[in-house]
């Protein structure tokens, strides 16, 4: 994990690491990879929340609730080939785009959970957390 990214999500609320058999049976039942860079944050906070910086706010779900609430929004369904891993507290989930190449990070409404409503936030993680950081100046400067 960049220095940048620990600067920035030092303020969540992070609880402990995800051990190496939660983050094998988290893959496992997915049948996929996720980035690595993500796979490392999880092993220092599986799961975390509060604000990015002075940015957006971001709620992360440990690695054992990712399948269940994937099956619980039908995301399958409605919105196949994304994995969602959070949300922003309110109506916006965070997801890997699985169809793409490196697995981007997108915003989907779970009130569409439509692939038409997808909102782009970063290539990498390190870029998603960025992009949270840049939410509130963006949008009140």
């Amino acid at each position: 994990m960049s220095s940048r990214t620990n600067i920035l999500t030092e303020s969540l609320r992070k609880n402990p690491g995800a051990s190496k058999e939660a983050i094998a049976d988290f893959l496992r039942a997915l049948g996929l990879s996720v980035p690595n860079e993500y796979l490392d944050f999880m092993q220092v906070s599986n799961g975390a929340e509060g604000f990015v910086g002075d940015g957006g706010y971001v709620m992360l779900w440990p690695v054992q609730d990712i399948v269940e609430r994937n099956q619980d929004y039908k995301v399958g369904d409605f919105a196949p080939g994304l994995l969602l891993f959070g949300s922003d507290g309110g109506g916006e989930g965070f997801a890997f785009d699985t169809r793409q190449d490196g697995m981007p990070i997108v915003s989907v409404p779970f009130v569409s959970m439509s692939l038409d409503d997808l909102w782009p936030c970063g290539k990498s993680f390190a870029e998603f957390i960025e992009y949270l950081a840049r939410l509130n100046s963006e949008t009140n400067g």
